[in-house]
């Protein structure tokens, strides 16, 4: 196929695209490199020193894979450029990661609110905009969030691929109906993503585009077998308080000696899956798309379900590094319960990649081995949901 990946230069994109290309696809990359400037904004590059993207396009063409092309843009604000490349590729295909990942990033400030939010739901408009005047049969595979279902009290009901069947009841009458999932975010980041369901749900219903959209969970490890062909093809290992996800976070401080920082009770649930797993669903899922006029595909990829303080436990267990309970940043429940539905994927192929599986022991190898490029100073969140109000 002819894939474009958005946001290719990024963490799980970057994984995806060496996947996809090794599997013989013909993939472009689009990315406008801010994650890169983001690394200096805040003062906390990748723990893997990331070399610069056409480094790692030579590098990649030196393993005799298919080679990658790159163009350069800004999905969010180069319709013009982004609705040309569209009509001149005509791709199979479009992954879309074009958008601000981190929740605790976009809770910094005004600012970061502003940008996530302008951003991501740009990117997603722009993206659907171009595809019905240049690619209207291309597939787009979205990749989405589990937040968007909110972690509250769900008194051990499953949590659906999506869609959920209702009972309506309004001036005495009733009517069954099948919905979205009502969402329910939890910072600005999730926000947008569960504004980029409705998009989906417009363009797929109103033009007829063929939409997977993948509900992802916390991904964790940095290595796959493609990134491991060459030290110059490494993947990003973040490790910080505002983009560095649980559990790598958790495996670096093991690896420096520094307390794993639980926020809260540690009772949060949540879903993960490794960047191995992501990119196998990528391909997984571009593979399956839905026909034009069927409603949006909504897929669960995550492959388990952890409690924060378990896995904390888990990690001082095999490390000796000691746990530190902090306040919680965050407007969360301090407990919840959390059971997915996951059957899409496992039905189209996925092997899930458990925490049992001994990476652990990889991601704490890489950890130690880059140990140096890790400033301390910025491991611990700064970034508050509610903003303290002075004592009188």
């Amino acid at each position: 196929m002819k894939v474009i990946i958005l946001g290719g230069d990024g963490f799980c994109g970057w994984a995806t695209s060496l996947h996809l290309s090794a599997e013989g696809h013909a993939v472009t990359i689009v990315d406008n490199l801010v994650r890169r400037r983001t690394d200096v904004e805040l003062g906390a590059e990748s723990l893997t020193p990331i070399r610069g993207i056409e480094e790692r396009l030579q590098a990649w063409r030196e393993t005799r894979n298919t080679p990658i092309d790159f163009v350069e843009l800004d999905v969010a604000k180069d319709y013009d450029r982004l609705e040309q490349l569209f009509r001149d590729v005509q791709p199979d295909a479009i992954v879309h990661f074009a958008e601000q990942r981190a929740a605790p990033y976009s809770m910094k400030s005004p600012w970061h609110k502003r940008y996530t939010v302008d951003n991501n739901v740009n990117a997603t408009s722009a993206v659907l905009c171009a595809m019905v005047e240049a690619c209207p049969d291309a597939h787009l595979v979205h990749l989405g969030t589990m937040g968007v279902y909110g972690y509250g009290k769900t008194k051990g009901m499953t949590i659906p691929e999506g869609y959920i069947d209702a009972t309506l009841r309004s001036g005495g009458a009733e009517a069954n109906v099948e919905i979205l999932y009502p969402v329910d975010p939890g910072s600005i980041y999730h926000m947008t993503k569960t504004l980029d369901q409705l998009l989906f749900l417009y363009y797929a219903k109103n033009d007829g585009l063929r939409i997977t959209d993948l509900h992802q969970g916390i991904v964790w490890g940095t290595s796959t077998p493609e990134t491991d062909l060459d030290e110059r093809l490494v993947n990003r290992f973040d490790y910080d308080g505002d983009y560095g996800t649980v559990l790598n976070r958790f495996l670096c401080q093991a690896a420096i000696g520094h307390p794993l920082t639980v926020h809260g009770s540690g009772g949060q649930t949540r879903a993960f899956i490794h960047i191995r797993d992501t990119v196998r669903c990528i391909a997984l899922a571009i593979q399956a798309p839905p026909e034009r006029g069927e409603r949006v595909h909504i897929m669960n990829q995550m492959t388990e379900t952890h409690r924060v303080r378990d896995l904390a436990a888990m990690i001082s267990g095999m490390t000796g590094v000691p746990v530190e309970m902090q306040d919680n940043p965050r407007k969360e429940m301090a407990e919840n319960d959390l059971v997915v539905a996951n059957d899409s994927l496992i039905k189209l192929g996925l092997e899930p990649t458990r925490l049992s599986d001994g990476l652990m022991e990889e991601v704490l190898h890489i950890a130690a081995r880059y140990r140096d490029r890790c400033d301390e100073s910025r491991i611990v969140c700064s970034s508050l949901w509610v903003k303290p109000i002075a004592a009188e």
